[in-house]
């Protein structure tokens, strides 16, 4: 009979450290798992980018727009965006930059990310 007493209050603390630990969870963000995925994805998507772009410089002594990339074959990405993230790039001779624009209509909250030719990304306003 010790045996069953015991095991029930051993599994009523786990049950009750289960609840306040998800709820700890939910209140910090940490359970929209979709939207870090995509911003993860997102930001090798740039890293891709940068890289097509470094390619291509290196091929054309410039850099080029998202356009001039995919047409050369630098960059083989199909899409231009991921769930509803849409990417463009500003470049120059010397200098590129290229921006993934987040959809604030429908997720609020959410930051948009570039990248350079120092290829570290970046959120901006």
């Amino acid at each position: 009979m010790r045996g069953l007493i015991g095991l029930v209050i051993v599994l009523a603390i786990v049950f009750v450290s289960y609840k306040l630990f998800f709820a700890q969870l939910q209140a910090t963000g940490g359970a929209q798992p979709t939207r870090t995925v995509d911003v993860v994805g997102v930001k090798n998507d740039l890293l891709a980018i940068g890289q097509a772009e470094r390619v291509y410089q290196a091929e054309h002594s410039s850099y080029a727009t998202m356009d001039q990339l995919t047409s050369s074959g630098a960059l083989s990405m199909q899409k231009s965006g991921r769930n509803g993230y849409t990417y463009s790039a500003d470049a120059s001779p010397s200098s590129f930059r290229v921006i993934a624009t987040c959809p604030a209509a429908t997720a609020p909250g959410c930051l948009n990310y570039a990248v350079d030719e120092t290829m570290e990304v970046r959120s901006i306003p």
